[in-house]
């Protein structure tokens, strides 16, 4: 990129969001590391300390979220870049036997999370001067090819692409890009269990390849640099 960016990461500590992260920081942009633990988001800041800014943050929380988009005007006044990246899954489930609790644990992370800060990085992009930004959303390869017994995860990232149509139908006027990553197999903690073997569609338990998670790093940060 041409000029150092602010720019948002959720779910920064590990996997993707710590990839994406890295990238952006070794590219020379300002970078918002969020995440529910401190001591992860603060190895991912060694690297550029400068240009970090550590921001414990639970995404289904609204109040939290709030608090997170006023430390970001506090601190830089502007955002220009946000990669809307917290989320969990559940290992293979059938839907007779996934409980009220874990549904709406997954949902409220890849859901309401996604939700609450596409609202906050959309209210802060419109009203800031220059006005408009960029919203990346984590979907999902689940959304198109679900999984076998992945009723939460692929619901939910399918609402993901939703969201992402329709804020870059909202956002087109106040100069607001928004689009969608959908990753598949990237090495990480998510997704260390596919190495050894998942749940296949015809009943199957197989091993499935991985990718490198610093291409989808590499990807996210061509992303932020596409013309709107």
């Amino acid at each position: 990129m041409t000029k150092s960016k602010i720019v948002l990461i959720t779910g920064a500590s590990q996997g993707i969001g710590r990839a994406c992260a890295t990238a952006f920081l070794d590219a020379g942009h300002h970078v918002v590391l969020a995440a529910r633990g401190r001591a992860g988001l603060e190895a991912v800041a060694q690297t550029a300390p400068e240009r970090s800014l550590v921001h414990p943050c639970d995404v289904t929380d609204p109040e939290a979220v709030d608090g997170l988009f006023a430390a970001i005007g506090e601190r830089y006044g502007r955002l220009d870049v946000v990669f809307n990246n917290a989320g969990i899954s559940l290992p293979a489930t059938e839907i007779a036997d996934i409980t009220w609790e874990d549904w709406r644990r997954v949902v409220s992370v890849n859901l309401d999370g996604a939700f609450l800060i596409a609202r906050g990085a959309f209210a802060m992009m419109r009203a800031q001067t220059p006005r408009g930004g960029r919203i990346i959303n984590n979907g999902s390869i689940s959304a198109h090819v679900p999984r076998v017994g992945s009723v939460p995860y692929t619901a939910s990232k399918t609402a993901i692409t939703g969201l992402t149509r329709t804020l870059s139908l909202d956002g087109r006027k106040h100069d607001i890009a928004c689009g969608q990553i959908d990753i598949g197999n990237a090495a990480s903690d998510m997704t260390e269990a596919m190495q050894k073997g998942v749940p296949q569609a015809d009943g199957s338990l197989r091993p499935e390849p991985v990718m490198d998670v610093a291409h989808v790093g590499d990807a996210v940060l061509h992303m932020a640099d596409l013309p709107p």
